[in-house]
């Protein structure tokens, strides 16, 4: 399924999410990730969960040029220099995310995309990034889980 999302900036230009269960490498909190999935889950937001990233940039999985593809032409569509970016991926660190991209023949555009850090963000952050209420009793940002 192609995700595509009314941008949380109220433009009407859908945004696409990503989603990475990061199933492999298990790097990513546990609770995070179930919380973010559920926020997104009861919003109704669309959005493309895939099992892990790691393994679909090993694959060089074709779904990933797709990805970047749209992230470019996003990019270059976009006449609004402050506009949020069109593409959001829910994983982990971001440099680790573009190179996962790059090594999967998909080089990720410097702009058009949004890599949300799931690793280091609470889910009450990373919701709150993707324009979608968090889960009832999910922590925020400095509360203690």
């Amino acid at each position: 399924m192609i995700a595509r999302n009314e941008s949380p900036a109220g433009d009407g230009e859908p945004t696409r999410i990503l989603y990475c269960r990061c199933a492999y490498a298990k790097v990513v909190p546990a609770d995070v990730k179930e919380d973010v999935l559920q926020s997104l889950l009861e919003s109704g937001a669309n959005f493309e969960a895939v099992p892990d990233l790691c393994e679909m940039s090993a694959r060089k999985d074709p779904r990933l040029k797709d990805w970047a593809s749209s992230c470019g032409a996003a990019a270059t569509d976009s006449s609004e220099p402050n506009s949020d970016p069109p593409v959001k991926i829910v994983a982990c660190y971001p440099r680790a995310v573009r190179w996962l991209f790059h090594a999967g023949g998909a080089p990720l555009p410097e702009k058009g995309v949004d890599v949300l850090n799931m690793r280091e963000e609470s889910a009450a952050k990373v919701a709150s990034a993707l324009g979608v209420p968090a889960v009832a009793g999910t922590p925020s940002e400095g509360e203690s889980s």
